[in-house]
């Protein structure tokens, strides 16, 4: 950790050492409640944009491949999760983390965030009639899909307000944008 930035950014230092551990002391700085909305929305926006890369991905390659459709969601799911990683990984990488640490920020960072969006977006797949079954080039599939992934943010940014308001989810990254 550089210490040429501790004037001005103390709030952010001494972030970076302890990935997921759940504040008990040392995250008071981060004014619990204090968390705006937008920032809320900015972080489910940027983990929402991740998921949805997989999400997209995944429906397209299982779709095409004729796969049922617990292995298109797993598959979904699972490139979810590397594309919402990815996203944070790179803007931790940016500011000049190494490789394993960027990748515990962003577990940290994203893994309760991404479960709770894929949840809500492939339990509305499945829940809209014939919307898995439908075919690429079917607008229900895309709707109920833009639908789903819209349910997904409106219910995740809550979860990420409530994760940064206790110093943990986004703002473990936020410790690293100076």
């Amino acid at each position: 950790m550089s210490v040429e930035h501790d004037h001005s950014h103390h709030e952010h230092q001494h972030h970076g050492d302890h990935g997921g551990q759940a504040g008990h002391g040392g995250h008071e700085h981060h004014q619990p409640g204090k968390v705006s909305w937008g920032m809320a929305a900015s972080a489910t926006l940027h983990c929402l944009t991740g998921c949805a890369i997989g999400e997209v991905l995944g429906m397209v390659i299982g779709t095409a491949l004729g796969w049922g459709n617990v292995a298109t969601i797993v598959l979904a799911v699972a490139l979810a999760f590397v594309f919402g990683y990815a996203l944070t990984m790179r803007g931790v990488l940016r500011a000049g983390v190494g490789f394993k640490q960027a990748l515990k920020v962003a577990l940290a960072a994203d893994t309760v965030s991404i479960l709770v969006m894929e949840i809500v977006d492939n339990g509305v797949m499945i829940a809209v009639p014939g919307a898995m079954e439908a075919g690429l080039a079917s607008w229900l599939f895309w709707g109920a899909l833009a639908f789903a992934l819209f349910v997904a943010f409106l219910l995740t940014t809550p979860v990420n307000k409530w994760l940064i308001g206790r110093g943990s989810g986004h703002a473990v990254v936020h410790a690293y944008h100076h």
